[in-house]
């Protein structure tokens, strides 16, 4: 193979479909292998760090996820099912890991005095975000993940069902019942949610 085939080959692999990359890692191509975990593991990552409510263990949970396709990965019969495919089989390990007892000591955070000129909003901002991080881990595991896929990697409704193995329907009401006890957990802090991101507009 010369140099202008190798260059072309490698543009190619930059910018493959997810069936030309998947084709090609079934034929044990690690560099096309690679070029798909570049492009899912961001959202394997935060889906893990989500579900395991902030592990420091999320990454290898992710990692995880990536071997059990490189070790099968015409497993994945349909290209367009792998994004759902990746995010069943992280949330599964990430719900295994945290039914086994982990991540326990994770739960707390140390607060870190800062004295930069916008800490006050700064601290505010983060402090919202960890109010509303810690109401979505004080849900069970399954509406973690359909409000994660919904909210905040913005599936539809349709590709979140297919991706959690459930109706559409089935969908909907799972994610109702996490919002209302997200609401409910967060309502005595809802005016000072409130007015920090409205100080955000």
């Amino acid at each position: 193979m010369n140099a202008e085939t190798t260059a072309l080959g490698l543009q190619g692999l930059h910018h493959g479909s997810d069936a030309d990359l998947l084709a090609a890692a079934i034929r044990r191509d690690a560099a096309a292998f690679g070029r798909l975990v570049s492009r899912y593991h961001g959202l394997v990552y935060r889906i893990v760090w989500r579900v395991t409510k902030g592990s420091s263990e999320a990454e290898d949970i992710a990692q995880e996820a990536f071997l059990k396709l490189w070790k099968n990965p015409g497993q994945v019969r349909e290209p367009a099912a792998l994004k759902g495919w990746l995010v069943r089989v992280s949330s599964n390990l990430a719900m295994d890991w945290f039914r086994k007892g982990h991540g326990k000591a994770d739960a707390e955070m140390l607060d870190v005095a800062d004295e930069r000129p916008n800490a006050e909003a700064d601290l505010n901002r983060n402090w919202a975000a960890g109010r509303i991080d810690e109401a979505i881990g004080l849900l069970p595991e399954r509406q973690r993940l359909a409000l994660t896929l919904f909210h905040f990697e913005h599936f539809t409704q349709a590709e979140a069902a297919d991706a959690m193995d459930l109706t559409v329907d089935a969908f909907e009401s799972l994610l109702a019942r996490a919002r209302r006890s997200l609401k409910d957990t967060l309502a005595g802090d809802r005016q000072e949610l409130l007015a920090t991101f409205a100080k955000e507009g």
